[in-house]
């Protein structure tokens, strides 16, 4: 008998980036799927180019992006005090560029080619705890992803605004070839290699730019909340002072949740995935990678029958840790001024072999040796040294909280309260 398609095993509201992979995965397994998005299908998930590393997608059994929708790939990465401050360079790193557009697009398709069925223009009005209301009729599934970002159709998610990135990236045509080589070797940097403008509009902000192959590539972001211009205007002042930057090709804006991961992500018959679940790299506020490691993890415990209780004590045990430690760091760097960053990065305090863990959502812990190499640095600076040492502490503190995430539900709000204390 053909299963009730008003009865599915999942029903995944957004169809960006982690919604259609939770569709595929979920449909590779075996499972019946529907997934919907309030937005045309073809408007779904983020518009712009965004970095990825390669490892992620062998990590979740995606093949790697190819070109058109990589856009690039481990190009020079130059981290830049301020404007003209001194640099931390990756050379060598896998960092994907990819076109979100084309991402979500193979995504789509691929869960379509497994058995999911997704459908645009039908948002989900609203939900009882047993059957999600659309225009297209009632559903009853046996689980709900919330996958709608930061708004959170069904299960919001708390987000003051003091922990939101105000976040902007176009694609934009490349008017003047020579102008645009001028600016980056001026900066000791080639064209196609990024630079990464960082502290421009308070400790927590960049404006990214790189230029290659008829294209520049722009990201930007900042805290409004802390009184800085948001990352739309970064955007705009800079494009503005570039003459051989030309025409808008595409690209977006949008907050970005930069808090601890929310505190339960599976409950009862519903699952928070992505945005809506706080499955953000806040050091640098990149959530495209986390949320498809967490589709990937929510489809397994499925499938397997451990449901989205597993999928909870799993992402809580596993990956939130180092989620939450990135917080702690997000917010030291808030905190720094102009100078201080310029100091850390002239003092070799930020070695580049964690800054490339970082870069691409590796714990730094992964380069001890390179961490201790940049203490001595902090002597430059004592007043950095008093910041920085406690907040690597309370790092590995929030790890290792999180390694204890308690299996039972009732003990869940002692432990928010504990992890809190240990963020500060």
């Amino acid at each position: 008998m053909a299963a009730d398609p008003r009865r599915p095993d999942v029903l995944i509201v957004g169809a960006g980036t982690a919604g259609a992979a939770a569709a595929l995965f979920c449909a590779r397994r075996g499972l019946s799927v529907l997934c919907l998005d309030r937005r045309p299908l073809d408007e779904a998930g983020a518009r712009w180019v965004n970095g990825v590393p390669r490892w992620v997608f062998g990590a979740v059994g995606l093949a790697p992006p190819l070109p058109p929708e990589e856009r690039s790939r481990g190009v020079p990465f130059r981290m830049v005090a301020g404007w003209d401050g001194p640099q931390v360079v990756l050379a060598e790193h896998d960092l994907l560029e990819v076109d979100m557009r084309a991402l979500v697009r193979r995504l789509q398709a691929e869960a379509q080619a497994a058995g999911a069925t997704l459908s645009g223009e039908t948002p989900v009005e609203s939900w009882d705890g047993e059957t999600a209301r659309t225009p297209a009729g009632d559903l009853i599934p046996k689980v709900i992803v919330d996958a709608s970002g930061l708004g959170g159709t069904i299960w919001p998610l708390a987000a003051p605004r003091e922990t939101l990135c105000a976040a902007a990236a176009e694609e934009r045509a490349l008017l003047d070839p020579q102008a645009a080589k001028h600016f980056f070797e001026s900066r000791g940097a080639a064209l196609g290699d990024t630079l990464s403008f960082t502290g421009v509009a308070g400790g927590y902000s960049i404006v990214n730019v790189r230029a290659a192959d008829g294209h520049v590539t722009l990201l930007t972001g900042s805290i409004p909340a802390q009184g800085h211009k948001p990352g739309v205007v970064l955007l705009n002042e800079f494009v503005a002072s570039q003459p051989w930057i030309g025409e808008r090709l595409y690209g977006g804006a949008r907050a970005v949740p930069l808090d601890l991961p929310a505190a339960v992500v599976g409950e009862a018959n519903r699952a928070r995935l992505g945005d809506a679940a706080g499955q953000v790299f806040s050091s640098h506020g990149s959530g495209i990678a986390q949320g498809l490691l967490a589709a990937h993890l929510l489809a397994e415990c499925l499938a397997s029958g451990g449901g989205v209780e597993a999928y909870n004590l799993r992402f809580q045990r596993g990956s939130a840790g180092a989620l939450a430690a990135q917080v702690i760091f997000r917010r030291f760097s808030m905190s720094l001024t102009p100078e201080e960053t310029k100091t850390l990065f002239a003092a070799a305090v930020v070695r580049p072999a964690v800054a490339k863990l970082v870069l691409t959502q590796r714990p730094p812990w992964q380069a001890p040796f390179a961490l201790l190499a940049g203490m001595p640095g902090l002597a430059r600076a004592p007043g950095l040294a008093a910041r920085l040492v406690p907040a690597l502490a309370r790092m590995g503190a929030v790890e290792a909280l999180h390694r204890v995430y308690p299996s039972d539900p009732g003990k869940v709000a002692g432990w928010e309260e504990r992890r809190r204390k240990v963020v500060g």
